[in-house]
């Protein structure tokens, strides 16, 4: 029947993996992130299960819960109903699979409902406090082990095949008591302390951002690009609302002048009643997607003059899209 999944690169991805090579006994998995599935980079056939990623052309069955990816189907004429899988707009694709199942009758082991819980809160950061967030739990410690660096891509998806398999068979508890678990979460930790000092290097408020509020971590003046945590930046800056990371694209390795930016909401926001929403604001720039919670956008430049206006432009239109939102944030 189905004979590979495609999957998201992140815990969430991961989660959802696992949940579907339980059900289809499946171990072929593919890693892969939304602009591999929007270029058409993957064959994908009506044998391969997508999860968290854009609705390809064809594929057997389809779990996502962005709203982005939803208006893209209705922009290219096609209905839900047309398509095998299931779309909701919840907290994690980890729920949208779990409940796909659970409601067709097909038994799936009790620790699965923990492991999806942790999903929801780490893939829509819904967490109450910075005290929370930074607490240690098996999620967490998991998480850090994908966050952990590893020597190549092909290494690193070795890794993440293994755990899908991990958290398919196993209780999260017991995962990261796994000795090859362990060792990446301690190199996590290792690696942290360097991300902390390179975000506080590198991180800015805009001049007109009078409050305070969006933090902006400019990666750019690197010859490669760092790998940091961007939410680490709420440790140095816990009154700020959002932040935001501008990076260039590398190419095979090359840096190139085209700018990723991604943005997430602070834990701040978590329990106010707030209108703001990221991935409409990259939705209205059209140069990305997201949740409300957090979104990603990519912007093209032909040079290097170009690449740093478009970049100053682009942070510009941000920061009033994000006033336009409204500035309310009252406790709730």
């Amino acid at each position: 029947m189905y004979e590979r999944i495609i999957t998201h690169n992140d815990m969430d991805g991961v989660v959802s993996a696992a949940i579907c090579s339980y059900v289809f006994q499946i171990k072929d998995v593919q890693f892969a992130g939304p602009s591999n599935i929007i270029k058409a980079e993957i064959s994908i056939s009506e044998k391969d299960i997508v999860c968290d990623l854009p609705y390809p052309l064809l594929c057997g069955l389809w779990f996502d819960h962005h709203e982005g990816n939803l208006q893209d189907l209705t922009y290219r004429n096609i209905s839900l109903e047309e398509i095998k899988g299931s779309f909701a707009l919840r907290d994690s694709c980890s729920r949208v699979v779990y409940e796909y199942f659970s409601k067709r009758g097909i038994y799936l082991p009790p620790y699965f409902e923990q492991t999806v819980q942790e999903a929801d809160i780490i893939d829509s950061f819904n967490y109450r406090s910075i005290e929370e967030w930074r607490r240690e739990t098996p999620g967490k410690l998991v998480d850090y082990s994908l966050k952990a660096s590893s020597p190549t891509l092909r290494e690193k998806h070795r890794y993440m095949r293994e755990l899908v398999r991990w958290v398919r068979d196993l209780p999260l508890e017991e995962v990261v008591s796994l000795t090859k678990v362990r060792e990446r979460i301690e190199r996590y930790r290792g690696e942290e302390e360097k991300m902390l000092k390179l975000i506080q290097e590198d991180s800015s408020f805009l001049p007109y951002d009078q409050r305070g509020e969006i933090i902006i971590i400019d990666l750019t003046r690197h010859n490669r690009r760092p790998k940091i945590v961007k939410n680490l930046a709420y440790l140095l800056y816990p009154q700020a609302l959002a932040v935001l990371e501008i990076h260039n694209l590398y190419d095979r390795g090359v840096k190139t002048t085209n700018l990723g930016l991604t943005m997430s909401l602070s834990i701040n926001l978590n329990n106010r009643d707030h209108k703001k929403d990221l991935g409409e604001i990259m939705r209205e720039l059209n140069i990305g997607d997201g949740h409300k919670g957090a979104a990603a956008g990519t912007v093209y430049a032909d040079s290097k003059a170009e690449m740093l206006k478009k970049k100053e432009e682009m942070l510009r239109k941000i920061y009033e899209l994000w006033l336009s939102q409204g500035h309310e944030a009252s406790r709730a």
